[in-house]
């Protein structure tokens, strides 16, 4: 470790809070340098990236274009109060709008934040309001929303409420469906329409407790789902299973909000990744790489009745730097630049090269026991020898030693950025940039084999 690391490091165990996620390994690691699929180390390592800062940089680091798109934002209207109009702000909220107009059939308005976890309270806040004021959410195991108090609230994972006291909104957390893991016996799809036949249960009478059928009037406002769960594992649920769900759902006056905050932008294959199993939201709620991590904006469609101004007024919400000029000039152009071409076309043509590497790669280790993933959303789940069991050990292993930056590559020192997720974190969450080259995907695959018969070994 270079001198200006260590005295790095020194000073922000000194001055830094350990709150706000960063010590997943240790030491921390400090990068210096990125660009394309890679981020670099001071001593100019490259280190292949295959988390892309939790699918914010779906594009690639350093993007040129949309850096001369900053560029030229900063030098005309860098800045302006949220309670004031600019261009773009317009511009994007109406692009948004009008392709999920024409995807959904619904008219509907675009409201921005600055984090997903924000853009979740909103979302809150427009479902609440909707409904009347009903707090009580339904959502999923292993799903993940955010850790601000309201998002914790419907994140299935108590560890993120431990200590910050009671919530009494606290979602009703339903089983997710988990293909690898599912019940023996059972086809994907089998399992996805029991899944969804125990939800409709809950609504037979009203000793379920949610139901009124007198009234014919739910408890809970609203079911808070993740298309394809990414905290969760990159869980890829069966082609039936939204449909179903939305069906009664319908029936009983819940609406579905759909979280594209991690799998939003194309990552897998559509704009959306609900577009993938043909459910229609009432609220979709993005963030991260709409600006490809070069500025922090987020933000909400929802149907026309659920916010319209006369239902959702101004000052419902407010952020300072809501819909900043910068964010949403990086906005626009990533919806300009991914609609010029066959997008979608080229990440599913990238995700199923990928694929067919990992399943090879999973035929010379038995320890990888499942691979799935749709468009550049993939999943390689790490087990023990009896390719079931779960091995978080072994793919921590597998994390350390590719931020160590010594694996080797054609003759030259690489390094592997990974992301672990799954309910018993064993599953290592693939996101690279969707601008990912067939050579990179090679070289991925061919650290991924080292990097796993490293960690057997150690």
């Amino acid at each position: 470790m270079s001198n200006d690391n260590a005295q790095l490091l020194a000073d922000e165990a000194k001055y830094c809070s350990f709150g706000d996620t960063v010590h997943y390994v240790n030491p921390p690691k400090i990068f210096d340098g990125c660009e394309g699929s890679y981020m670099f180390d001071a001593e100019g390592t490259p280190y292949l990236d295959l988390q892309m800062w939790y699918s914010a940089v779906n594009f690639g680091y350093k993007n040129k274009r949309l850096e001369e798109v900053m560029i030229r934002q900063l030098q005309t209207l860098p800045q302006v109060a949220s309670q004031y109009l600019h261009p773009t702000k317009i511009e994007l909220a109406k692009f948004i709008a009008q392709d999920a107009q024409a995807k959904w059939g619904s008219a509907g308005r675009v409201h921005f934040n600055v984090g997903g976890a924000q853009a979740i309270e909103d979302s809150l806040k427009v479902v609440r309001n909707a409904s009347n004021g009903k707090s009580l959410m339904f959502a999923f195991e292993g799903g993940y929303h955010g850790r601000t108090l309201g998002a914790s609230s419907i994140t299935s994972s108590y560890r993120y409420r431990r200590r910050f006291g009671h919530f009494g909104d606290r979602a009703q957390f339903l089983p997710f469906p988990y293909p690898f893991r599912r019940p023996k016996g059972m086809t994907s799809e089998e399992y996805s329409e029991s899944l969804v036949k125990e939800f409709a249960r809950k609504f037979e009478n009203e000793y379920h407790a949610i139901w009124d059928p007198k009234t014919n009037q739910c408890e809970y406002a609203a079911f808070y789902v993740e298309p394809i769960q990414g905290t969760g594992g990159y869980v890829v649920p069966p082609a039936n299973f939204f449909k179903g769900l939305k069906k009664v759902l319908d029936e009983h006056g819940v609406l579905l909000v759909v979280d594209e905050i991690q799998m939003g932008f194309w990552r897998t294959g559509k704009l959306w990744s609900i577009e993938n199993f043909g459910v229609k939201p009432d609220v979709l709620v993005f963030a991260k790489a709409l600006t490809n991590g070069l500025n922090a904006l987020s933000g909400l469609w929802a149907r026309e009745e659920l916010i319209n101004p006369a239902i959702f007024p101004p000052g419902s919400t407010h952020s300072t730097f809501a819909a900043n000029p910068l964010g949403t000039a990086l906005g626009l152009e990533v919806m300009k630049m991914t609609h010029e071409v066959d997008f979608g076309a080229q990440v599913c043509d990238s995700g199923a090269y990928f694929l067919d590497g990992l399943k090879q790669l999973q035929k010379r280790h038995k320890e990888i026991g499942d691979v799935d993933g749709m468009g550049l959303a993939l999943r390689a789940e790490i087990c023990t020898e009896d390719g079931f069991t779960p091995n978080r050990a072994l793919l921590d292993k597998m994390v350390d030693i590719g931020l160590e930056g010594k694996l080797e590559y054609q003759g030259q020192k690489r390094g592997l950025v990974l992301d672990v997720g799954g309910y018993y974190k064993n599953v290592i969450t693939l996101a690279p940039s969707l601008m990912i080259t067939r050579p990179e995907i090679d070289e991925a695959l061919v650290l991924l084999d080292q990097l796993i018969t490293r960690a057997k070994r150690s």
